[in-house]
């Protein structure tokens, strides 16, 4: 089930935005009296479709191959390589016919979609859903580092105070790719009363793409909910019970908790609980899920006050545009990186399949709109790359010909055409190739 919810997740976050992008370069088109003959989401290789119909001079349909889609413009040299067409002479409602700022607006046209969508989606899911926050000032018992934190020098009880010596007033901000980004970063912390700074290395951004698990905050917490039919509920655990020790050793922190757990799979163990300000003990057995122990009780902590902000319609375009913009902002510096040797394609480029598994197998609308208004400026840079059989390719050309007047032949832009195309697929298959590999690696792991 979880699996079809992140496809489907996908597929509809795929619809959306390629319609919107396709429909940018369709309407700029018209605009300027271009005849359009294809619009399609996602592509009908070898002329399959699973529907189709005609209206006017354009044919509308939904291709079979989830990697995109297009529209076909009469007179541009494109991904159908359509040479026969090309060989006539120029009509008046054809792209070669127009003039070269016409055209320019026209291969802009899907970017332009996108970046405004993605400011849209940012801002209206400000206005709905607001903004709510962890202060860093609330972390007070320190973090949980994972693996990776404790590879960078870490440690489980660390405060962070702050990073570059300039104070950090959300504690998500700790943990953010804009923060790994940029280069010379150091985290301030105390450790046991001492001031310490954590370095971080300049490849980390690439390391925390590959494992999630980072670090996350330590919480004391109490039993908010015993599942029916758990080993919790037969050892005689109640909802509003704080679990003190387990086989003597005592506990405060649910890392701590979940540490012993893991290491008494199977086992029973004794537990001592505070109830009602009494101490009651009790005899569990641990159960087994994936690597974890668990007894069958959801967990919820007091030590957290989350601060909720809701913005009006204006103030909320304006912090959604902003949103969106960083994001923008955050994918050219991380080519960048790419680009100075600090990662590879394979760790930093999620396929179809990674993607899926970003939305997640259970369906938050919040979650949804968040990681789809990422996708829409991520669609948008990656199609403004000045890479033939991109939109930036055919700017590059358009706007060396609008400036100095000189007019590629249809050979050359046949020819940049299919070096761009085996140079897509080249990287597509690559990419899918990598999404495979960790699948494979995860189920054996």
């Amino acid at each position: 089930m979880d699996g079809l919810v992140m496809t489907a997740q996908l597929i509809l976050a795929l619809s959306i935005l390629v319609v919107l992008h396709e429909g940018g370069h369709f309407l700029a088109a018209r605009l300027f009296g271009m005849r359009v003959e294809k619009f399609y989401l996602f592509f009908d290789a070898w002329n399959f479709s699973f529907f189709k119909f005609k209206k006017g001079d354009t044919e509308y349909g939904v291709g079979w191959l989830p990697l995109g889609g297009y529209v076909k413009i009469s007179g541009m040299i494109d991904e159908s390589m359509d040479q026969e067409a090309m060989e006539k002479p120029p009509e008046p409602w054809e792209f070669r016919s127009k003039p070269a700022w016409q055209r320019l607006i026209v291969m802009v046209g899907g970017v332009t979609v996108n970046v405004l969508l993605g400011m849209l989606i940012f801002s209206m899911s400000l206005f709905y859903y607001g903004s709510e926050w962890l202060p860093a000032e609330q972390v007070k018992n320190g973090i949980v580092a994972y693996e990776l934190a404790e590879e960078i020098g870490l440690q489980t009880g660390d405060n962070l105070l702050s990073i570059n010596g300039e104070k950090v007033e959300r504690f998500s901000d700790f943990m953010s790719s804009k923060t790994f980004i940029e280069e010379n970063v150091v985290l301030n912390i105390e450790r046991d009363g001492q001031k310490i700074d954590i370095p971080i290395p300049d490849d980390f951004l690439v390391q925390l793409s590959k494992d999630k698990k980072y670090m996350s905050y330590r919480w004391t917490f109490y039993v908010k909910e015993v599942k029916s039919g758990s080993n919790a509920e037969k050892s005689g655990l109640q909802n509003g019970d704080v679990v003190t020790s387990l086989n003597g050793m005592a506990i405060t922190y649910f890392d701590e908790f979940k540490s012993l757990l893991r290491e008494n799979k199977e086992k029973e163990v004794e537990l001592e609980v505070l109830r009602d300000g009494s101490t009651v003990a009790l005899t569990a057995l641990v159960a087994v899920s994936g690597d974890d122990g668990v007894l069958g009780f959801m967990p919820a902590t007091n030590d957290f006050e989350y601060v909720t902000e809701k913005y009006g319609l204006m103030e909320s375009f304006h912090k959604g545009s902003v949103q969106a913009w960083s994001m923008l902002w955050l994918n050219i510096k991380g080519m960048g990186k790419l680009f100075q040797g600090k990662g590879s394609i394979g760790d930093s480029v999620a396929g179809p399949i990674g993607i899926a598994q970003i939305y997640g197998g259970t369906w938050e609308w919040q979650k949804f709109w968040g990681i789809t208004a990422i996708l829409s400026m991520i669609l948008a840079f990656m199609n403004i790359l000045p890479i033939p059989a991109l939109d930036g390719g055919h700017v590059i050309f358009l706007s060396i010909e609008a400036l100095s007047g000189k007019v590629f032949s249809d050979k050359f832009m046949e020819k940049t055409q299919l070096v761009g195309m085996v140079f897509l697929l080249a990287l597509m298959t690559l990419i899918i190739g990598n999404d495979l590999r960790k699948l494979v690696e995860a189920w054996f792991a």
